[in-house]
This record gives C-alpha cells, sequence and structure tokens, in this order.
C-alpha cells in the first residue's frame, strides 16, 4: 500500500513522500490557511436563473469532443437589481448527451466577472438537468439531488450541491424553453482541496490502497440507494482525493442510476446478476468487519436527518408518492444492515477487485 500511496502522491504534485524533512520545515514556519467553501455552496435555498446560450447548438452536440457556447447567467439578490454574469457553456456526459433534450452543462466562469457574485470562487460547474422536459424527469432531477445531500450527511468527501430553478433561454431565438430544477455539482478540485488534498486520476486502486472507512462508506452508500454503476478501480462515477497525509478517499458521484432514483431509461450492466435497478447489490470493496461496523453505526445516527431531508423545504418539493416509495426503499435498506446475518453476509459478497 504504501508504494501504491506514494506513487500516487507523485503523479499528483505532493512532495511529502519523498521529502518528509522539508515539508515539516514549511509546516513549522507557515500556517496552512483554512478552506473558505464558496458562497454558492454555503446555504442550502433555491437559487434562481436565467441561463441564456445558444440551447440548439448546444443540445445537438451529441458525439465528439463538446464545444464551448458563450451565455450570460442572470440572478437577483434580495433586494438587489439583476445580477448578469457572462460565461461559457459546453455539453457534458456520453450517454445523456446521445438520448436527452437537454444535455448536462458545464458551467465555465471568468473569475473576473463572477467576482463578488453568488458565483464567486467558481470555476467550473456542473449543471445536472432534467433530461426531457417533462414533471417526471425533473423529479429524477430532485430525487439525484437528495442523495448527493444524504452523501454530505455521511461525509465530507462528497460534493456539494446547490439546488437551482433555472429558466433556459435560447439566444438565437430569444425564447424561453424551460424553466425546471436543476443542481450545481461543486467542482471535483474544490471538493478535494476542502478536503485538504487533490485528485488523483490513476486507475487501479484497489482495497488495500483507500483509506477503509471512508470506502466503507461508498459501499454501504450505494448499496442504500441500489447504486451499481459504479467502480473505484475503473474510475468509474468515482474519484480518489489523495490528501497531504499520504490518506486516499474514494469519492462517489453520478446517481441517476440508482435504485433510489428508478429512473425509467436505467437498467444495470448485463454482466451483474439483477435485473433491474430497484434489486441491490453489494459491489464495495472489503474492508476490516470494525471499519464496516463503524459506517453502519454511522448510517443508523444519520436515518433521523435522512429521513427528514424528505419533508423539508426540498423535499416538500417532490411528488408526495416518490417520497413514500423513497422511504420505503430505505426501510427495507435499514431492515437488511440491523439484522446481524445479512449484514455479515454483505461483509462476505465484498470484492477485492471490480
Amino acid at each position: 500500500m504504501r508504494r501504491a500511496v506514494g506513487c500516487w502522491l507523485l503523479a499528483v504534485g505532493y512532495c511529502t513522500a519523498v521529502a518528509p524533512a522539508a515539508a515539516q520545515s514549511a509546516a513549522d514556519t507557515t500556517t496552512p490557511k483554512p478552506y473558505e467553501l464558496q458562497k454558492l455552496f454555503s446555504n442550502d435555498s433555491v437559487v434562481r436563473f436565467t441561463l441564456t446560450t445558444n440551447l440548439r447548438a448546444l443540445s445537438r452536440s451529441r458525439t465528439g469532443e463538446p464545444r464551448y457556447y458563450a451565455a450570460k447567467l442572470t440572478y437577483s439578490d434580495t433586494g438587489s437589481s439583476p445580477i448578469t454574469i457572462p460565461l461559457r457553456v459546453r455539453a457534458r456526459g456520453r450517454w445523456r448527451r446521445a438520448n436527452c433534450e437537454m444535455p448536462p452543462i458545464l458551467l465555465n466562469f471568468w473569475t473576473d466577472s463572477s467576482k463578488k457574485t453568488l458565483f464567486a470562487r467558481v470555476d467550473r460547474g456542473r449543471l445536472v438537468v432534467h433530461c426531457r422536459n417533462d414533471d417526471a424527469r425533473e423529479q429524477y432531477v430532485l430525487q439525484e439531488f437528495q442523495l448527493y445531500r444524504i452523501y454530505n450527511l455521511l461525509t465530507p468527501f462528497s460534493h456539494r450541491a446547490r439546488l437551482a430553478r433555472v429558466t433556459y433561454v435560447d439566444s438565437a431565438s430569444g425564447r424561453t424553453t424551460a424553466t425546471r430544477y436543476g443542481f450545481i455539482l461543486e467542482d471535483d478540485d474544490d471538493m478535494a482541496a476542502r478536503n485538504g488534498g487533490r485528485q488523483a486520476d490513476l486507475k487501479g486502486a484497489k482495497a488495500g490502497d483507500l483509506d477503509a472507512f471512508t470506502d466503507a462508506i461508498v459501499g454501504l452508500f450505494e448499496y442504500m440507494i441500489g447504486g451499481t454503476d459504479w467502480s473505484v478501480s475503473g474510475l468509474h462515477n468515482i474519484q480518489l482525493v489523495v490528501q497531504e497525509t499520504g490518506l486516499v478517499r474514494a469519492v462517489a458521484y453520478d446517481f441517476d442510476w440508482s435504485g433510489a432514483v428508478n429512473a425509467n431509461y436505467a437498467t444495470p450492466d448485463y454482466r451483474l446478476p439483477i435485473t433491474s435497478v430497484r434489486q441491490r447489490l453489494f459491489r464495495g470493496y472489503c474492508v476490516p468487519a470494525e471499519e464496516f461496523n463503524r459506517a453502519i453505526a454511522l448510517v443508523n445516527e444519520k436515518k433521523p436527518e435522512i429521513y427528514e431531508l424528505y419533508s423539508d423545504h426540498i423535499g416538500r418539493l417532490m411528488n408526495p408518492d416518490v417520497v413514500r416509495g423513497t422511504l420505503e426503499y430505505f426501510d427495507d435498506f435499514y431492515r437488511t444492515i440491523n439484522n446481524p446475518r445479512n449484514a455479515a453476509e454483505l461483509l462476505r459478497s465484498c470484492k477485492q477487485a471490480q
């Protein structure tokens, strides 16, 4: 493990593994500046803005390298005149670019133009949007957003997210095409920096290369939400954060193919022994039993807060039937992990590699 982690540290630019004496000397003379969370992610109210760009061209960017388009984002602070921020945008994703009316969007701000605004210090923000302009697909957005909130309750090694009510205006025609809920995800580098580390885009990590407790949380959280569309070793919907201490943490993201969302387009990989995303399958790495039990204890401790998310100001935006079905799905998860025999079976089904 030490050798593998050392390689990752070198690859992402850390020097502590190579020159600990120099690093210690620097630490003795410099007090690290605490990380300051961007204003955008500092509260959970719904932000409302208008995004104007060439939506027709953006939606046709289905294959190949997506190009950037000029855009402007307009919002109002309480009691202030509208604020307009110039930026550029491009389509994101693979499956959704090819199959959705509206692809996910990367918002790329310029520092000077966003300074002293709600979007200050947000270099890149991933805007998760509705796949199609109808109420059912909008519910998928709200359902996935709730999963990020749950993950935030379990570990800081997760992306912050901010719910938004977005009006989309096509700059070519001047026509408003939709007003729907979406959410902006914290940038990968910002998430890593907030946790005192850097992102490492290196495939092949095995169970022994990772912090065991964080890894246990990832596996248990994915099992809770019915997530199977992920791989640590393949960095598929997983990122690695390498901290200056040398610890390597796995961070999961992109949950729209989970059983908790239950999107009508989501199907499990044909190689897995399940036929529906609503069927749970534990795909977590093997960790020591004490770390797995710590993760179970944490998820149990957070259960009241998790369920409260579905009755607060954001939970009330969801369809009541969707809320009821989601909580029943979580009830089944809690019955499983709090049955000692079932919990032990989960741990025995862990993966040494993915």
